[in-house]
């Protein structure tokens, strides 16, 4: 991957194998912390945006794309869910989408890089909302490698992973160990999930993350969906369980508490971006 951040007549790109991927706009600031560099933005089309070495994160008017196709799914799906686990997600969209749910009574969110969190607080507020105020969220600068190393058998009911491109603080995130903790600490009837790359820019690592989640928890799927700004516009994440495909179908009390409060995630659009796998990547799973 070769990705970088220009201005260009007042864009801002994120460029990858010969394609670029940008808004129009202005870079409010661009600096670098202990771990990458991170790049806030003000765009004409998709309000604040937020950029980890010079690859798309998030944006204010199209986040919901990502983080209600990443949560949901696993949180309908769980047989419980009382204590979550996510990994990642400083800029607070997966923590808010979580905290729609009542059932939750203990969040622990484990970001590497406290900075992300600052400035995400102070420039992109509307995605952490009220989340950063919940006594449910248990906030934590740490590894996320190693707090899953570290945590004791079946702690979590759900497990997120809401981490970056698997390069620089993330690229621990989708390798086998790190997975076989995650499948040791997740409770009976748990569900695991992940974003997963876009099958059209990433496939390599696309098909590599889904072949050996299912490896190891015998049970995954991918799910696909449209997020504007990342490479091809098209992404994908993937889930995972124990003991079936449990994720698959949504508990009707939980979606129903929350269909209205969503804009893109609902028990029926899951079900066509289960059933939306192409071809093509089918046939590589099935090899």
């Amino acid at each position: 991957m070769n990705n970088q951040t220009a201005p260009l007549n007042n864009w801002i790109d994120e460029y990858h194998n010969g394609v670029r991927y940008g808004l129009e706009g202005e870079i409010l600031i661009d600096e670098r912390s202990r771990f990458q560099q991170i790049t806030i933005i003000e765009s004409t089309r998709y309000g604040r945006g937020l950029l980890l070495d010079g690859c798309w994160m998030t944006a204010e008017h199209q986040e919901k794309h990502y983080h209600e196709s990443l949560v949901h799914p696993a949180l309908c799906g769980a047989e419980q869910i009382q204590t979550i686990l996510i990994i990642g997600g400083g800029d607070g969209g997966t923590a808010r989408e979580c905290l729609k749910h009542n059932e939750i009574e203990h969040i622990d969110m484990v970001e590497v890089d406290s900075r992300v969190i600052e400035l995400s607080q102070k420039y992109l507020p509307s995605l952490g909302q009220k989340a950063w105020q919940d006594p449910r969220l248990n906030v934590h600068i740490n590894d996320g490698i190693k707090w899953a190393s570290n945590s004791k058998d079946s702690t979590y009911d759900v497990i997120i992973v809401d981490g970056s491109d698997p390069k620089g603080p993330s690229e621990g995130l989708f390798n086998k160990t790190f997975f076989h903790d995650c499948k040791r600490i997740l409770k009976p009837g748990g569900v695991f999930a992940t974003q997963s790359e876009s099958p059209e820019s990433f496939f390599k690592v696309h098909i590599e993350i889904i072949k050996t989640i299912r490896k190891i928890f015998g049970y995954a799927d991918p799910l696909y969906g449209s997020v504007p700004l990342y490479p091809s516009g098209w992404w994908s994440w993937t889930f995972a369980a124990t003991d079936s495909h449990r994720y698959l179908l949504p508990k009707k009390s939980r979606a129903e508490s929350i269909t209205k409060e969503c804009a893109i995630w609902s028990p029926k659009w899951q079900k066509g971006a289960f059933n939306a796998i192409p071809a093509f990547v089918e046939r590589e799973l099935s090899n």
